[in-house]
This record gives C-alpha cells, sequence and structure tokens, in this order.
C-alpha cells in the first residue's frame, strides 16, 4: 500500500505484507507506547481489523493479533487498558471513511490462517539486555538467563533466605505478569499501593506456583480457580503434575513484586515478552515432531503445498508476480511432492 495514516499520539505506515506503527513521545503519549517506539506487525499476525465509534468524536482502528503471534500481547494477557494497547489508531471521527478503507485493504491481505493461533511469534519482543527495578529487587536479562537480585528494603526474609536468584532460559516453560494497574493486587503489595509481579515458571516445578487469588496456574498454560485469563501466560508443558500449593509472589525466589514507582507497565511488560519469547525460541514443540516421524521422509505434505499453490495463484491474480515467476514457483513446489 505504501500509505501513511495519523492519529493521536501514532502513525501507521502500511506495507505490501506489514504494518509499521511508530508510537510518538510526549506527555499525552502512555510511558508503555513510548517504552516501544515503534514496531513491524506483518499481516500474517493478525486475525482481524476493527474500526468502531471512540470517545469524545473519535474512531478508532484496531488490529486484532492471533493468539501466540506476539509474545508482548502473550504476556499482557489481556489487562492493558485502551490507552495502553499498541494495536489501537484513534482518529478524529470524520476520518472514520478512511478507517474502513484500511481496515479493508489490511483484511484482504489477511490469509486463512489468520482464524487459527500462530506455531511461533511473528512479531519482534524487545531485545535484551533489559531490566527493571521492582518493589524487592532488580530483574535483570541477557537473553540467556533472568537475574534476580533482591533488595534489603523491600525483600521478603523469604527470599533473602533464598539468595539472589539466576534462571537459564532453558529452566523455564514460561511467565506470568500481572499489571499493577489491575484490579486486585498480588498478596504482600508494597506500601506504595496496588502492586503487579513477574513470576517465572520452571520446568518440573510440580504443577506450577499459584496464583495471589487462590488460582493456580499448570505448567501445560491452563489456571484454574477464579480470575482465570489474569496474568496467566506460559510456553511450552513439563508435563502435568498436581496443582501446588498457593505461593505469594512477595515469598517466592522466582517472582519479583512492583507497585507504583517499581518497575510498571512500561518497564515490566516489555521484559516479560522478551522472556516469553526467548523461552519459546528454546522449547522444541513436540507436534512438529510427531508431524515430521508422520509424513515421509524427503517429501512434502501435499495439503501445504495446494495451499501455498493457492497463495500463489492469489499473488499472480493481484498483480505481485509475473506468469513467469509463477510457473517456476508452481513447478518447484509440484517438484516437492
Amino acid at each position: 500500500m505504501g500509505d501513511v495514516l495519523a492519529g493521536f499520539q501514532t502513525v501507521w505506515e502500511f506495507d505490501t505484507d506489514s504494518v509499521l506503527i511508530r508510537f510518538e513521545r510526549g506527555i499525552r503519549t502512555p510511558k508503555l507506547l513510548q517504552a516501544l517506539g515503534e514496531r513491524r506487525i506483518p499481516y500474517e499476525a493478525l486475525s482481524a481489523v476493527e474500526v468502531t465509534p471512540g470517545k469524545r468524536g473519535t474512531i478508532v482502528l484496531r488490529a486484532v493479533p492471533r493468539p501466540g503471534a506476539d509474545p508482548l500481547m502473550d504476556a499482557a494477557d489481556g489487562q492493558l487498558k485502551d490507552g495502553g494497547d499498541p494495536y489501537r489508531l484513534v482518529l478524529p471521527a470524520e476520518r472514520g471513511s478512511l478507517a474502513e478503507y484500511y481496515a479493508e485493504e489490511i483484511r484482504t491481505a489477511l490469509g486463512p490462517a489468520a482464524a487459527t493461533a500462530a506455531e511461533s511469534y511473528l512479531v519482534a519482543a524487545p531485545a535484551p539486555p533489559l531490566s527493571f527495578k521492582a518493589y524487592d529487587g532488580k530483574a535483570s536479562f541477557d537473553g540467556k538467563a533472568v537475574s534476580f537480585r533482591w533488595f534489603w528494603t523491600g525483600a521478603s526474609s523469604a527470599k533473602w533466605k533464598a539468595g539472589d536468584q539466576r534462571f537459564r532460559v532453558d529452566e523455564l516453560s514460561g511467565v506470568e505478569w500481572r499489571s499493577p494497574e489491575s484490579k486486585g493486587g498480588a498478596a504482600g503489595s508494597p506500601k506504595q499501593g496496588r502492586s503487579g509481579y513477574l513470576r517465572l515458571l520452571e520446568h518440573g516445578a510440580e504443577g506450577g506456583r499459584g496464583g495471589t487469588d487462590g488460582s493456580a496456574t499448570g505448567m501445560g498454560g491452563a489456571r484454574t480457580g477464579a480470575g482465570a485469563g489474569a496474568g496467566a501466560v506460559v510456553s511450552g508443558s513439563a508435563g502435568a503434575g498436581s496443582i501446588a500449593a498457593v505461593t505469594r509472589p512477595d515469598h517466592d525466589p522466582a517472582a519479583v513484586v512492583f507497585g507504583l514507582g517499581y518497575g510498571l507497565v512500561h518497564e515490566s511488560l516489555p521484559f516479560a515478552a522478551a522472556v516469553l519469547e526467548a523461552v519459546r525460541s528454546s522449547t522444541p514443540d513436540p507436534s512438529a515432531g510427531r508431524a515430521r516421524s508422520a509424513a515421509q521422509p524427503g517429501r512434502r505434505d501435499p495439503a501445504d503445498i495446494a495451499d501455498r499453490i493457492r497463495h500463489l495463484g492469489e499473488l499472480h491474480t493481484a498483480g505481485l508476480l509475473t506468469d513467469d515467476e509463477f510457473s517456476s514457483k508452481k513447478a518447484e513446489l509440484l517438484a516437492e511432492l
């Protein structure tokens, strides 16, 4: 498309296969968006595009990411407020027709996989090294391991007894992040008021660690009890097990707690997304191994070949491939059968 659509605090630049979302710096721009700076979102990472009425004479154009396509949204798990949603573009209401036009342009670029969860992350997380100061310690991530260094002013006696912690990415099955802006708060909240937390989920922990609302997060990613769907994200599976006793984040050496002024959303969420992306990249997909063993050696799945040829045909019809390019690519794919 090659067009630019500017809204309040956000600009979308459209390309043939992606949209570059840039966030302006300013006192009215949420700190999370300022911290992100810009993000390139491939159309294959989207499941839908919506245009809805906004507040005070505005219209909202929002791209809907596919589950499993963006580590930031996986880590956020629906806890972001509208103002901090990086997939929203707010425009004056008189630009509603323009918003509908671009929404339709993006919809035409979505493929059949848009209705399914992504098998791998398609949107990049913030690159390490990353760090932030929580209420009870400092969290650091160098791309290979997460380290927690406790503060004597905030860490519980349980954390002091455990000592500073270091977790290799390959020792983890996922992360659990709770926003300090969400309703409720972690047990043992900082004196500053509401608190959130970042908890690392380890391979081999029996059934996973508990949440602060009496629910528990299993190692396979399912959350049980009240408050399901708040701050529970895992990647990979460490096997089944019984639900472990609830562990308060302020007593858990695998978690840091943050409140007002300590590791808020704009610091802790990008950190959680980067760790989650690294964990998922280091965890082999067991289903992929089963699929490979089921297929004949050296031969591609005929259904996959047919889908790719169908996609090439759509590109050819749209004028993005010449006749020779289409014929050549089609022949290459048929040769793999």
